[in-house]
């Protein structure tokens, strides 16, 4: 049986990936000439590499990590210790850490919580513990009923200290949705904490041991083509063309100056929600799968690297700037194999929230972070002989992974939609890992799933 896809991104690759071990032809098309979606990166003039965003790899992550097994590449992660560590913006140069000890869960997160006294006082852990206490009790049923609530509100609704949120998690919301607490629903966080408190290695960290592209995504493709699959890259979905019956025809896909309708007996979107809503056909618009997407739009989203003369940290580990205007970063010459420099440091920051800055020039950008950088580090970036900036990249992503604010849960589609051979694949869809990595990767597998169980009826509507 023949599948089309749209999108190389995780979710497109995933699906396609669990449609070739069961025997099915998956025939992906990627609109750029690079593979990756939304962790695609490239290499610069010096042969140095920049990507879309900081990938974090978390245990927590059971169908990621499935995959890399799958592949035979489970060597790729880079673990780092089990802990989440956080700039002192009041104590420059200084970190606070929460360690999770070789304990079982939620035993080690408590531990973790309870032996940091630089950010939270007693009073302020003992209620937030118990605020936490419904979620992980009645779980996830509880957790998406909190879809109504931002997370700032969800604290006050709990009575737990303003100054909780302030300390930890505006820094926990930028890193997960690029967005505020008084923004995030609540089910983000909450979904997060449960994994994290509830699973002994949930918060433990990876990076990959080099680009996506290269050392994730590749990987994948080699293993689809070895089934008998195709991947083109360079190949942008024009238009989805329709049967008498609101059924898909065909995928109108453009290559070079020429585009060819592509046949098959199930068509899957894995494009990102944005790129979707454009393609929709106009006898889809009033189907209430499709026009509730109206609803979810991608967040921006500003990834910046730096290459500085000399080393500015010797931390292993991603770090949480706890800056206005930073969200987290890494220095990727220590924390990735591929990126190794012994004698200087190239930072990887996330810029967030970035709806102010995206349409600012690249200068401006570097300018603000700079700043942050120096009241940070003062140590490397004031006196007589400042860390000196080398080169820098900007990647700006004006529609990264959906903007999720209360209300977006209702909206999200399953993978299986109302047209009878089509199906959607994107971290945007119903999945209980929410917009990641994972999420893509579990998106992927569910929608092979249904396109496998509805496969004797879609064949036999074109036999």
């Amino acid at each position: 049986m023949r599948v089309v896809i749209a999108g190389a991104g995780l979710a497109g690759l995933s699906c396609a990936k669990y449609l070739a071990d069961q025997g099915y032809k998956p025939i992906l098309y990627e609109a750029r000439d690079v593979l990756g979606g939304k962790v695609a990166a490239w290499k610069d003039e010096d042969g140095d590499w920049y990507e879309t965003g900081l990938h974090i790899f978390f245990g927590a992550y059971p169908n990621m990590l499935s995959l890399f097994r799958e592949l035979n590449i489970e060597d790729r992660l880079q673990w780092k210790s089990h802990s989440m560590i956080f700039n002192q913006p009041n104590e420059p140069g200084t970190y606070s850490r929460f360690d999770f000890p070789d304990l079982p869960a939620p035993i080690n997160g408590v531990a973790a919580i309870i032996n940091n006294n630089d950010m939270l006082t007693w009073k302020e852990k003992i209620l937030f513990g118990i605020g936490l206490l419904p979620a992980m009790l009645r779980g996830q049923n509880y957790v998406e009923k909190c879809d109504d609530k931002s997370w700032s509100d969800w604290l006050k609704m709990h009575n737990i200290p303003e100054r909780v949120n302030d300390e930890v998690f505006i820094a926990m919301s930028k890193a997960l949705n690029f967005i505020n607490p008084e923004e995030i629903s609540s089910t983000v966080l909450l979904t997060a904490l449960n994994r994290f408190l509830q699973e002994k290695s949930g918060s433990k960290m990876a990076f990959l041991d080099g680009p996506p592209p290269e050392r994730l995504c590749q990987p994948i493709v080699d293993y689809i083509k070895s089934k008998g699959g195709e991947v083109h890259l360079s190949s942008p979905l024009k238009k989805i063309n329709l049967n008498e019956d609101s059924t898909v025809k065909n995928f109108a896909i453009k290559k070079d100056e020429n585009q060819a309708e592509i046949v098959a007996d199930a068509y899957v979107s894995a494009l990102p929600v944005d790129l979707f809503k454009g393609l929709i056909p106009k006898r889809w618009k009033g189907i209430n799968a499709f026009s509730k997407l109206e609803g979810l739009n991608g967040v921006p989203v500003i990834n910046i690297h730096l290459w500085f003369d000399r080393k500015l940290t010797d931390i292993d580990h991603l770090l949480f700037s706890r800056s206005p205007l930073l969200s987290v970063y890494a220095d990727m010459s220590i924390t990735c194999k591929g990126y190794e420099d012994p004698d200087r440091s190239m930072l990887e920051l996330v810029f967030a929230p970035a709806k102010n800055w995206i349409k600012k020039t690249d200068q401006e950008i570097i300018d603000a972070t700079m700043n942050e950088l120096t009241k940070l580090f003062p140590s490397h970036f004031l006196g007589d002989h400042p860390a000196k900036l080398r080169k820098y990249k900007v990647v700006k992503t004006p529609r990264s992974v959906y903007k999720a604010v209360p209300g977006c849960q209702e909206l999200r589609p399953n993978q299986e939609s109302p047209i009878n051979n089509f199906f959607l694949a994107g971290d945007y869809t119903m999945q209980k890992y929410l917009a990641s990595m994972e999420g893509a990767v579990l998106s992927g597998k569910l929608c092979a799933q249904a396109i496998m169980n509805k496969a004797e009826k879609l064949q036999n509507k074109n036999d």
